[in-house]
């Protein structure tokens, strides 16, 4: 991987984040009719000009566009989101409080994930048609169309209410109690592991077949290599490349969709400022969060891009 491929990626990043935050801006905009009297707009009844001034003049609507364009730059490269205008909280703060909790619920649903779709699916490569393939690939069908929040409801009511075995939910810091902050975590690790092993499952299998079909594994077979040596040395390491941009796409898309898990076990991560500014119609809160899971999902892409090119130096020289 040469320094020249990285820094074009870095450039194509960071050109998408601009961009991203460039359309962020421009949404406020294309919205009909006067933004502040529509975030101040309750029940149907026409704000206190008074107060649609106010606001208007402290997000800055009075100024030129490109004046607010360049202001909104400036806040976002110095890392200044504004304030809330629920609570004039800062946005950034808010944002650094929960956005690790969210982190640390997807990181944990994913490699829970990994450590059961990506070994399950080779095992049933390695023995298609067999028993635990069939039944693997039905289990799998069925997680895929069970949404989330039921699975997590599930959760609940067996582990929690049921066995009571788990916590129902709720936080609580790992310096203060690790052992029940573990225990808080893993239903709501479960509830997202479940759809993304199913993928890596599939995506796994299907990729592991693929490469088992190739000439080089069979002339690998006929030089009298082990069989573990041509699965794990030959075999697995060309069919992790879908797998790896199956799991950085979903990783992508967890950021965004933990919000239902979050809510059914009262985790506070990012569902929380995120469901409270758009009933309230925050916009300070909403562009921020938005800003932020975007930036972060070019990163995971970025990162994707990387291990594929550690897998496969070839894509570095493409």
């Amino acid at each position: 991987m040469s320094a020249t491929w990285l820094a074009r990626k870095l450039c194509v990043a960071i050109f998408l984040a601009w961009l991203v935050a460039t359309i962020v801006f421009l949404s406020l905009h294309m919205v009909p009719g006067d933004p502040a009297e529509l975030l101040l707009s309750t029940g149907g009844t026409s704000p206190d000009p008074y107060a649609v001034a106010e606001l208007r003049e402290k997000l800055g609507l009075e100024r030129p566009l490109i004046a607010q364009y360049g202001s909104f730059l400036a806040g976002v490269l110095r890392g200044d989101l504004g304030n809330s205008l629920v609570d004039d909280y800062p946005v950034l703060q808010e944002i650094a409080l929960r956005l690790p909790r969210t982190l640390e619920l997807i990181a944990a649903g994913s490699l829970l994930a990994i450590l059961v779709g990506v070994p399950a699916g080779v095992y049933a490569a390695l023995h298609r048609g067999g028993a635990f393939d069939r039944a693997a690939s039905w289990v799998t069908a069925l997680l895929l169309a069970v949404p989330v929040f039921v699975v997590g409801t599930l959760l609940v009511l067996l582990f929690a209410q049921t066995l009571r075995l788990m916590p129902a939910g709720g936080f609580v810091a790992f310096s203060q109690d690790p052992a029940q902050h573990m225990k808080l975590l893993t239903l709501p690790a479960i509830a997202i592991a479940k759809g993304l092993a199913a993928v890596l499952f599939r995506m796994t299998r299907a990729a592991m077949l693929d490469a088992l079909a190739h000439d080089y594994v069979r002339t690998a077979r006929a030089k009298g290599l082990a069989p573990r040596r041509v699965v794990f040395v030959h075999v697995l390491r060309n069919a992790l490349n879908p797998v790896v941009t199956v799991l950085g796409l979903h990783m992508g898309t967890l950021l965004g969709g933990t919000v239902l898990v979050e809510y059914v076990f009262n985790w506070p991560g990012m569902s929380t400022p995120l469901l409270r500014a758009v009933e309230g119609r925050d916009y300070p809160m909403v562009v921020g969060i938005v800003l932020t899971i975007s930036v972060l999902f070019l990163l995971i892409n970025l990162l994707v891009e990387v291990v594929h090119a550690l897998l496969d130096p070839r894509i570095a020289h493409s």
